[in-house]
């Protein structure tokens, strides 16, 4: 495939051509592949590109994001989005498809949560190959991301992500693995961060020993837009592809890497065949069918409605009776958040309100009332109004939630709390009127303490462009909500066992917690939480039982005890009974989405195996399941698990205790000093502040300490955006990339304008050397425009 090409088409295959394509070479017949962003949404821009979502991309069905769709537990409902997105795709032309998100939540802070499934690497998984089956199902390559560890946005593309072996395999390694191996992605996206001091894009290890070579992934590996920070060290580790468009100097360094030796020429052929695969199994463009605009939009409200969560229903306040007179109230349920700001931004091809569709829900609206200020802001004479409005209805259903600001790609929560304006107009409008009905819209999680002010409670999450008529099928019964959390709510961010140390604010982040994300930290350090895991309620009740299981699978019997038809997820976890290597108190195993009439029972298996017993053994370097007695617990969540029954598995080795700080072993990660976790490491821990004058891989932000006052300038002046923006209530994405940005991603976001060589010259002015680099970088511009001239004309064969 690849050698009819010359070293020069090769590299250039192998770095983007503008914002969006991938190089052609029509001498060859190689066509360019169009990508696109598409989280939960076709994000194809076709005027002004940016990889933001700054400016406007052609119409698409706005599903309801990551985080809402894991709640519904249901496989084959992920997949049939993802065969909406792909025929979506399809129709635009675009041949890859830039997700789904699948990284772990190890914070609920994190403010990119919204794209993501789950704080449980099995569920995360799981649905994302849902969603990548759908996807290529339509001939478009799904492209899930960022592998790996990449967990928070704070200086999100220099960070270095410090993790110990068995976590990293168990935890932020396992959802890939399952997608790769159940689902056969052509493509998968490198994280910008770094793990364990390497950049993610250039780990032999992630991209090589462990997704081709374990995994079996046999696609095109493509960085992160501006993700890219040495070409030459990613194509030798495994990557094939450097978007956006860094210009011909990259493939000219991949040139001079095999001329000098430095790279061999057999791994960039072997990048180039990968991605020529690629290229060959896209879609013919112009071939898709048309798709049905309005049939999507009927899907994106199922959706959304299997997907609500009801957390509370005091006295069966819900569902709602036909004819009820309901008093809605909150400004989201005018202007609704149905999704996450940052690349994933997908311009609707229409947008439901509340107050647009409650018409034909049944119920009779006695009045509107903003309530409040989507801000924060305190507006007295709204929840005056709020409660007048409440005083007259049978039911006031009122819509808060988190707004823009709050979350976002680019920068992380600073809170878990609702703007205080809202829980007070909460308060005052159930004390008018008691039979108050919260509905949240936001990407994530949210401390309760005001739950007691609340009759009932349903989560949305971020339910997309039809979500207002999913909630409202939900809230009249019309639907059954069947959806359970897939991740925990704590009583307070103090309750996270990251509390005190997300965002990290230097260059490293250590994931001290070790394996005890979300559930796995609550259920064995004996944390009280507001919801736990997999938690749902639902307007019928079951019952489990008959729990029988093997070391091969387990089988539940569920019986629908109400007097509705509904769905339940069977949650099936275990836990080590017998002495052992440290782990958490249970970890979900497997899982299984029935849906039953009144009445009706039905018996389901769910397989385990190796997988649900399994650790990584940092002695062999390899999964190893101990010998032992084991407990495989079922029930309706987490934190109920009535049917229990041991289980002897003959396993891989014997058991053993391994040489661990206490705290690992009772969950006690809080605070864990430096020398545990240098324990749980292995190794002594990488410095965490900078030193010395700023580099290449440096941020943009540390201009603010830089010697030249040009630099500290320019960064009070980003600062000051970045902080108008947030007074406005509206991240302003691009300068919160800015500052998370190192200075060498100006030569690779440019389009060939900036090579490395300059990059050089702008960081020597910003250490204060204004004159050399100055210089250096004027004349490193002339030395690149004359070698991209040269580059370009020999990829067009001229003479």
């Amino acid at each position: 495939m690849t050698e009819n090409l010359s070293l020069l088409e090769k590299a250039a295959l192998l770095t983007g051509k503008s914002v969006w394509e991938t190089h052609d070479l029509p001498r060859h017949g190689v066509r360019s592949l169009w990508l696109a962003d598409g989280p939960h949404g076709v994000r194809k821009q076709v005027g002004s590109a940016d990889h933001l979502g700054l400016n406007a991309s052609e119409p698409a069905t706005c599903f309801p994001t990551a985080a809402a769709v894991a709640n519904s537990w249901d496989v084959q409902l992920a997949e049939r989005v993802g065969a909406a997105l792909g025929a979506e795709a399809a129709a635009q032309d675009v041949d890859v498809l830039l997700g789904p998100g699948l990284n772990i939540k190890r914070s609920p802070l994190g403010g990119r949560s919204f794209e993501y499934f789950s704080e449980d690497p099995l569920l995360a998984g799981t649905m994302a190959a849902g969603y990548v089956r759908g996807i290529q199902s339509r001939g478009v390559a799904a492209c899930p991301k960022h592998y790996a560890a990449n967990s928070q946005e704070l200086r999100r593309m220099v960070s270095d992500s410090v993790v110990d072996e068995r976590t990293l395999r168990e935890i932020y390694l396992t959802a890939f693995g399952i997608v790769v191996t159940e689902a056969a992605p052509r493509t998968v996206m490198s994280a910008y961060n770094l793990v364990n001091g390497v950049y993610a894009n250039e780990s032999r290890f992630l991209l090589t020993d462990v997704l081709r070579e374990e995994w079996g992934f046999d696609g095109a590996v493509v960085t992160d837009w501006g993700g890219s920070n040495d070409v030459v060290a990613g194509v030798a580790a495994g990557s094939n592809l450097e978007m956006p468009a860094a210009g011909l100097d990259s493939a000219r360094q991949l040139v001079r890497a095999v001329q000098e030796g430095r790279l061999a020429e057999a791994d960039l052929d072997a990048r180039v065949a990968e991605l020529l695969r690629v290229v060959r199994d896209a879609r013919v463009p112009g071939t898709a069918p048309a798709v049905d605009a309005d049939a999507h939009h009927a899907l994106a409200r199922e959706v959304a409605a299997r997907s609500a969560v009801l957390l509370k229903n005091d006295d069966a306040v819900l569902p709602l009776a036909p004819g009820a007179r309901v008093a809605v109230i909150g400004d989201f349920a005018r202007t609704p958040r149905y999704q996450g700001s940052g690349s994933s931004a997908v311009n609707p091809t229409r947008l439901d309100s509340v107050l647009d569709v409650i018409g034909d829900s049944g119920l009779k609206t006695t009045a509107f009332a903003a309530g409040f200020r989507r801000d924060g802001t305190p507006d007295a004479a709204l929840r005056d109004e709020a409660v007048e409005a409440a005083r007259d209805a049978d039911v006031a259903l009122l819509f808060l939630g988190l707004d823009e600001i709050a979350e976002s790609e680019g920068l992380d929560r600073s809170t878990l709390s609702l703007h205080a304006a809202q829980v007070e107009v909460l308060h005052a409008v159930a004390a008018a009127n008691p039979a108050t009905v919260v509905v949240l819209s936001g990407g994530g999680v949210v401390e309760m303490p005001w739950l007691p002010s609340a009759r009932a409670v349903v989560h949305g999450y971020l339910a997309g462009q039809a979500g207002a008529g999913g909630l409202l099928d939900v809230l009249t019964g019309a639907v059954n909500p069947s959806g359970h959390l897939a991740e925990t709510v704590p009583v307070t961010l103090a309750d996270t066992p990251t509390a005190d140390a997300f965002p990290a604010t230097g260059r490293t982040a250590e994931y001290r917690e070790g394996l005890y994300v979300g559930y796995r930290y609550y259920t064995t350090a004996g944390v009280p939480v507001t919801f736990p895991f997999g938690y749902g309620l639902s307007y019928t009740t079951f019952a489990h039982s008959a729990l029988a299981a093997t070391a091969d699978a387990a089988t539940v019997t569920v019986t629908n005890t109400g007097d509705v038809a509904g769905a339940d997820v069977v949650q099936v976890y275990v836990r080590r009974l017998t002495p052992g290597v440290h782990r958490p108190d249970r970890t979900l195993a497997g899982f299984a989405r029935v849906e039953l009439a009144p009445g009706q029972s039905a018996t389901v298996t769910v397989p385990l195996g190796d997988a649900a017993f399994r650790h990584w053994d940092t002695a062999t370097g390899a999964w190893q399941v101990a010998q032992g007695t084991y407990e495989v617990l079922a029930g309706a969540h987490v934190d109920d698990l009535p049917l229990a029954v041991p289980v002897e598995v003959t396993g891989t080795v014997p058991a053993r205790v391994d040489d661990v700080p206490e705290r690992y072993r009772t969950g006690d990660v809080r605070r864990v000093p430096d020398a545990d976790f240098a324990a749980l490491l292995g190794r002594r821990l990488p410095p965490s502040t900078w030193s010395g004058p700023l580099t290449a891989n440096d941020a943009l932000g540390r201009m603010a300490e830089a010697r030249s006052p040009l630099a500290r300038l320019a960064y009070r002046v980003l600062a000051w955006r970045r902080d108008a923006a947030d007074r406005k209530g509206a991240p302003d994405l691009n300068t919160l990339f800015l500052l998370n940005m190192p200075f060498r991603a100006i030569g690779k976001m440019t389009n060939g304008m900036v090579s490395a060589e300059m990059v050089d010259g702008i960081v020597r002015i910003v250490n204060g050397r204004f004159f050399s680099g100055a210089g250096a970088t004027a004349r490193a511009f002339a030395r690149n425009r004359r070698a991209n001239r040269a580059s370009a004309r020999a990829l067009r064969g001229d003479a």
